[in-house]
């Protein structure tokens, strides 16, 4: 279960390209061998029943992940985006004692108590045609023990770590494969990092089990992005929106670039109808919108090229199950929108060292509650209309901020948007708004309010104030903070604050 496959190819394809990174090439024959090495390099070196992998994207991840699970150890990926009192949290909580990076790496974890495994200063091993790809004996995982504890990149606090076991990595893989139709001969292009579910599910353990061929990027770039997709003709890519609006502002690019692929997926955040437009009508690419989270595994729902609706997330994976719930736990029928349960062998075994936070989104009958809120159509769509938490109680309406959001992104001038809720003391909240205009465009802020209200938007909804700001605060992995979202704090400067 997950490392079978790796290792199968190695004995059946050896000579078949696996991956190519920025260091070179790598058959899956020299990719078992690595894993296989690094696995009896990381079994000597530690007791320890996890090991951190601080790694870039590319076949240095991937060995040091296969490694580890070849060692028997639980693989705690470490995001080298977040902050050092972030990554000294993740050290901390996982009780990692060592980890797998490079040297230039390395200095994230000066002030941390740990053995490195330096993959840099290790003897290669041997990869040529006597070398053994067999899989080692009593390596293969137990479907319910703990192969990954994955750091969710702490939109709203410090990283909580997410037990994932070999049984949900595995039907998580299985499902999107059969889902989206993948086959041996796509070529993949990894553009998000592998220390993201998205990342290492649709990126990493989907392809290998397929056998295919993966082009990792160390760390995305437009045009890096574009010259790989040219030059490698890859078939299937994901990304996040921002990195498809990163594209598209491309001025090089062009429809024939985008020639050879079967699929772009979108994901880890909204995926706004401006743009999804913007990018068919200039590459004639669909953008298939998809739905996922680190605590199942990754794919819950998904468009394919087969069956989309614009707008929606796709219909649920193979084994998901979904229910809409009220704030009473009660199911919801029909269209009508609440918060998004779902069931499934992907859903998490729970949040490590946080019972009762655990004991909060997983009920007693397999569900866990991911605080979306949304609904699903008559023909099994799912859309999605917010965040639960997110949601703005004005004079004890609900507003969800992706209906305004959706608004103003489809202004000509507007480039990226936020909506959040901010405390009034005469209707509770009131709506405000956050925007980043696109290079040469210009607009004011009651030129923005006037375009909501020319497009139906009731007073209630209307924003109270719109802000121009040179950018919105990101995570590591690219979400909006809405928690950071702070107006300027003088008037004056609306039109070029940065938040």
């Amino acid at each position: 279960m997950l490392i079978e496959p790796l290792f199968a190819h190695a004995k059946t394809k050896p000579d078949a390209l696996a991956i190519i990174d920025d260091t070179g090439r790598y058959t899956y024959r020299q990719l078992a061998a690595m894993a296989a090495g690094l696995g009896r390099v990381i079994a000597a070196a530690t007791k320890n029943p996890r090991i951190g992998v601080l790694l870039p994207s590319g076949a240095g991840f991937v060995a040091g992940f296969y490694g580890a699970l070849v060692a028997g150890k639980t693989v705690v990926p470490l995001n080298f985006l977040l902050s050092e009192r972030e990554i000294a949290h993740c050290v901390t909580d996982s009780g990692i004692d060592t980890v797998v990076t490079i040297s230039m790496l390395a200095a994230r974890l000066q002030n941390a108590p740990l053995k490195i495994i330096d993959l840099a200063k290790l003897q290669p091993p041997p990869t040529g045609a006597g070398s053994t790809n067999a899989l080692p004996t009593g390596a293969a995982g137990a479907p319910d023990a703990i192969a990954v504890l994955m750091y969710t990149s702490g939109t709203s606090g410090l990283p909580k770590g997410v037990l994932l076991s070999y049984a949900n990595l595995q039907s998580d893989a299985d499902a999107a494969i059969a889902h989206m139709d993948l086959q041996r001969g796509h070529k993949f292009l990894g553009i998000v990092p592998l220390f993201h579910a998205f990342g290492m599910v649709a990126m990493m353990l989907a392809p290998i089990q397929l056998g295919a061929t993966i082009v990792y990027i160390a760390r995305f770039s437009p045009v890096g992005t574009l010259v790989a997709i040219r030059g490698h003709g890859i078939s299937l890519l994901g990304g996040l929106p921002s990195m498809y609006a990163a594209l598209l502002r491309l001025k090089e690019a062009s429809s024939t670039d985008f020639q050879t692929l079967y699929a772009a997926i979108s994901g880890a955040e909204p995926l706004s109808g401006t743009l999804r437009d913007a990018f068919a009508a200039r590459f004639g690419v669909t953008l298939l919108d998809a739905y996922g989270m680190t605590e199942t595994s990754l794919a819950v729902a998904a468009n394919t090229p087969r069956i989309n609706k614009p707008g929606s997330v796709g219909k649920p994976v193979p084994g998901v199950e979904i229910r809409i719930a009220d704030d009473a736990g009660n199911t919801l029928a029909g269209d009508e929108s609440g918060e998004i349960w779902v069931k499934g062998p992907m859903v998490m075994r729970g949040y490590h060292n946080l019972p009762h936070e655990t004991d909060a989104v997983l009920t007693p009958d397999g569900y866990f509650k991911t605080g979306d809120v949304g609904h699903v159509d008559a023909d099994g769509f799912l859309y999605l209309t917010g965040r639960k938490k997110d949601l703005i109680i004005v004079a004890g309406e609900k507003v969800a901020p992706r209906e305004i959001e959706e608004i103003l992104a489809a202004h000509p001038a507007v480039a990226e948007v936020a909506v959040i809720g901010r405390k009034d003391p005469s209707r509770g909240e009131a709506v405000v708004g956050f925007v980043t205009l696109r290079e040469g465009g210009s607009a004011t802020e009651e030129e923005l309010r006037r375009f909501c209200r020319e497009r139906g938007l009731p007073a209630w909804k209307l924003p109270r104030n719109i802000y121009i700001v040179a950018e919105l605060a990101r995570s590591p992995t690219g979400k909006v903070l809405k928690r950071e979202l702070v107006p300027p704090t003088a008037p004056g400067d609306a039109e070029t604050a940065s938040v």
